[in-house]
């Protein structure tokens, strides 16, 4: 409760803040390397992975290096994956939602879903982020065919380098009541599935601009990930 208090006292400053934020943490660009593929042997298994920066790659100097690409490496040596990447610098759920709504028909058995930080970085309340959630899914179960959802949790924006004093603070709070809430949801939602993002944060393994992963994070990111469908057997 103090929190959300703090949050409203200090509105006025914390804006100019997270604008600046956001123009510091665009400044890096997403990596050059393939967007969509086919890899590997064994079961076919179809895969979408959407959302923000950080599913994009920003940070990683090559898709390789990247969430998608260590996820697909991984996912390779035991599935036949078919898979695409749509995922943009500063998107949040609402444009990633209408980017989905955009695309030709398809079909994805498994989604993988990276979004919420632009959201917190904007201000937008929880209850809005959540019926934005809600959307996503729909339009991936209806439009896409999806059997199974797996929704990153939101990192702990609060060890983010770059943050500092109550933007760190703020940003933190919220960070961890949208994650809160996501969880919740999925443990209500039987096809949804949340993946605590529990990597560390430490700034060696960050990238230069000290709010997006390197590859080290990326790879304990996509170890994540690949050891929970295919512990699920998602296919």
């Amino acid at each position: 409760m103090a929190t959300r208090y703090a949050k409203y006292a200090l509105a006025p400053v914390l804006a100019v803040q997270g604008a600046a934020l956001r123009r510091h943490a665009l400044r890096l660009p997403e990596p050059p390397g393939p967007r969509q593929g086919l890899a590997g042997d064994g079961p076919a298994l179809s895969l979408l992975i959407a959302g923000d920066s950080s599913a994009a790659g920003v940070g990683a100097p090559h898709q390789d290096t990247a969430l998608s690409g260590q996820l697909i490496a991984r996912l390779a040596l035991h599935r036949r994956v078919a898979w695409a990447l749509h995922a943009h610098t500063g998107d949040t759920t609402a444009a990633c939602l209408e980017r989905l709504r955009d695309l030709p028909p398809a079909r994805f058995d498994v989604a993988i879903l990276a979004l919420g930080v632009n959201d917190v970085t904007r201000g937008l309340p929880r209850r809005i982020w959540l019926r934005r959630q809600k959307a996503v899914h729909d339009l991936l179960r209806h439009k896409f065919g999806t059997r199974a959802i797996y929704a990153s949790g939101l990192p702990p924006m609060g060890g983010f380098p770059l943050l500092k004093g109550g933007l760190r603070w703020i940003m933190g709070g919220e960070a961890r009541r949208f994650d809160t809430a996501l969880a919740l949801l999925a443990a209500q939602t039987p096809d949804l599935h949340h993946v605590p993002f529990d990597q560390p944060l430490d700034p060696t393994m960050m990238a230069a601009d000290g709010f997006h992963p390197g590859p080290r994070v990326y790879a304990l990111w996509a170890e994540a990930l690949a050891a929970r469908i295919l512990r699920d057997g998602a296919t």
